[in-house]
Parts: C-alpha cells; structure tokens; sequence
C-alpha cells in the first residue's frame, strides 16, 4: 500500500478549552503544523519530546509501550491533545517517544474524526463521506 501521509494541526487542548472560555484569546493556543504518517497499526497520536514542549503539553503519566518488531518500552503519555484535519477534530492524548522524527497518527484519533485510509489513493478520506458521523451502539 505504501505510506499515507496527513497534513495534521495540534492544539495545546488546556489552551483550547481556555480560549473556548475567553481565559486567554484565540492567538494564544499553543499549537503546531505537521505531517503525520497514518499508522493504523499505532493506538494514539505518536510524538516526539520537542514537539511536545513546543505544545506546552504536561506529562500525566509514564506507562509501557508496545512498539514495532515486538519491542517494549517505557514512554509518557500527555494530557490531552487537539488534533485537527481540515474541518475535524478530536482530542486524545499523545504518546512521547522522545527522539522519534516521525509523527505517527493512529487509530483512536482517526476514529474520533470518522477517517480511514483509501489505499488506492493513499489518502484520508471520511469514513461516512463528507459528513461526519458518530457510531453510537
């Protein structure tokens, strides 16, 4: 299939959530531009420890990661992040692995944008069309 790539907007969700309120102006959100390789095979958003400081993101916790080839590692996890792609977003937190170069978008906040990967155009594209649409069961 090859690699699909996304041009993605993170947002400092604590700053988002203060903008919302009118506690700091629109301005001020911390928040960053990137290209993202779309890993269906990772859980949430990977990213790297100056991308996470550039954010202003606070570590909530350390925990044990699964990583490719089977290895394990330790890695933070931070509160949460805004991702953005085009007119959607979702929040989730991120997962650090401090001198990773790529950034890596996986399936939680995919689905919480209602995306999925069209192979054949090696795209993102709505999972349900231009409308987004919540599954609820």
């Amino acid at each position: 299939m090859g690699e699909v790539y996304a041009e993605i907007t993170l947002k400092n969700g604590d700053d988002v959530s203060d903008a919302r309120r009118g506690r700091i102006k629109e301005q001020e959100v911390r928040q960053a531009t990137v290209t993202a390789v779309v890993d269906t095979g990772s859980t949430f958003i990977v990213i790297n420890e100056a991308l996470r400081a550039q954010l202003g993101l606070r570590i909530r916790r350390s925990g044990s990661v699964g990583l490719a080839g089977g290895k394990r590692s330790v890695c933070d996890y931070t509160e949460p992040v805004t991702i953005c792609w085009k007119d959607r977003e979702t929040e989730c937190r991120a997962v650090v692995l401090p001198d990773e170069n790529e950034i890596l978008l996986g399936v939680i906040p995919l689905e919480g944008m209602d995306l999925m990967v069209n192979p054949s155009a090696r795209c993102l594209e709505g999972a349900h069309g231009d409308e987004m649409v919540f599954m609820v069961r």
